[in-house]
């Protein structure tokens, strides 16, 4: 078969470096970030979590070839930072955050497993009980919680607007 062994695509070399930093001679505090080995997924959040670092002026990323797992990242930062600093710091919240969102998925698969149901502090919203979205609009019946009473006798939806 002429297809590459898909173990390869993702596996480093023993003398192969994850990522490799370079900085850009023509614009100030730039540099491009070579993460080899690595797709979408991870361009894509590291990208948004840069964007939300009130230091970073630009952050973008782009896959040079679809056959290949390198993704190329461009970080600009004012001259409060630089561009290495902002990765480590998105990087490091994106860890965080990662970590947060296990732990609450642990937490609630063992209410599960127990047969306690949804988490009481996401149960109590108002009176309506289980707000699954977290929108403050649990649905009770055919009372969307804070709104106005549906008529679901006759057709209606409590979904509808």
């Amino acid at each position: 078969m002429n297809q590459p062994n898909r173990i390869d695509s993702w596996l480093l070399q023993d003398d192969e470096k994850p990522l490799t930093i370079t900085e850009d001679a023509k614009i100030p505090n730039a540099a491009t970030i070579l993460l080899r080995k690595q797709d979408h997924t991870l361009g894509n959040m590291i990208r948004a979590q840069l964007l939300l670092d009130p230091t970073v002026l630009f952050a973008g990323y782009k896959v040079p070839h679809p056959l290949e797992n390198d993704i190329i990242i461009k970080i600009q930062t004012d001259e409060r930072s630089n561009p290495a600093d902002a990765l480590k710091r998105a990087c490091h919240l994106l860890i965080r955050q990662t970590v947060h969102v296990k732990q609450q998925f642990m937490d609630q698969a063992k209410n599960i497993e127990m047969g306690m149901g949804p988490d009481q502090s996401l149960a109590n919203v108002g009176v309506g009980g289980y707000d699954p979205y977290g929108d403050g609009l649990g649905r009770e019946g055919n009372t969307v919680v804070g709104g106005q009473v549906r008529d679901t006798l006759n057709g209606g939806d409590v979904y509808d607007f």
